[in-house]
């Protein structure tokens, strides 16, 4: 079971997270079919939007630590080699999508719950939303091009704030950045968001794929900015900072990075 609903309706494709009892946290398999489903609908002439959704007041609380470690352990990367796992594969595929993203967020987007969403067009959340990227806490570095991407939508010091700070983000503050179009009530989230894809499907199919195009540029220092994050994350996911942040959140207790740098000497 992969924990994604998948459903295609008067060409909007739903992408809805299920996993509720773990907020959503990403697994391989979760990866594998939203990448999947979007890949599929580049092939599909009656697919023209991607609506993003979560379930019960959570949008993405991340990566499944659990899951994540497990995966990294199993087959740790050679230096220099092409990283691929289904996180990885993901990423690497938002850059190729032609097709305009939408996101609806209510509750936690934690992680690729917030650097997705930097691909995405258009993006509503609710009050009760709240956005970190806490990557650097763990030892480690933005991710999905979002080093590129950050910086143009955002602002280098929005972006920095976010990705490097890890300041924790309300619905307000994100909007002010240009994280997110919209806030909205939560009664009303999903069916503003589903409107905002059927307005989008009666447009002129041709001219809707240009505009976005055109808006979004050459993908290239997008896809190359993730070929150079995943080699760096890979290299510092096997630091001892890393790996003391990592396991003190299993632990929940505060990382003791002074103890993990003497370690690494």
């Amino acid at each position: 079971m992969s924990d994604i609903e998948i459903k295609v309706r008067n060409g909007v494709q739903t992408i809805r997270l299920t996993r509720v009892d773990k907020k959503n946290a990403m697994t391989g398999a979760m990866y594998d079919t939203a990448r999947e489903a979007l890949l599929a609908a580049e092939h599909n002439d009656e697919i023209a939007v991607h609506v993003f959704l979560g379930s019960d007041g959570v949008f993405c609380a991340g990566n499944d630590m659990g899951d994540f470690m497990k995966r990294a352990a199993s087959a740790p990367p050679k230096p220099g080699e092409r990283i691929s796992a289904p996180s990885g594969e993901f990423i690497r595929c938002l850059p190729t999508i032609t097709r305009p993203m939408i996101a609806a967020v209510d509750g936690l987007a934690v992680g690729i719950g917030v650097t997705l969403l930097l691909h995405c067009d258009l993006i509503l959340a609710t009050p009760a939303a709240s956005f970190r990227a806490p990557f650097v806490n763990l030892g480690i570095i933005q991710e999905a091009g979002s080093s590129v991407i950050g910086p143009h939508r955002l602002g280098y010091n929005n972006a920095f704030e976010l990705l490097v700070l890890g300041a924790p983000w309300d619905a307000a503050r994100a909007k002010e950045a240009g994280l997110i179009n919209w806030v909205v009530p939560a009664a009303e989230l999903e069916a503003k968001a589903v409107a905002l894809a059927h307005e989008l499907v009666g447009k002129p199919r041709e001219a809707l794929m240009a505009a976005r195009r055109m808006l979004r540029g050459d993908p290239s220092a997008i896809k190359a900015a993730i070929e150079q994050e995943t080699q760096i994350y890979t290299s510092l996911f096997q630091s001892q900072e890393a790996k003391e942040a990592f396991q003190s959140f299993i632990e929940k207790r505060k990382p003791d990075f002074a103890k993990a740098r003497a370690a690494a000497k």
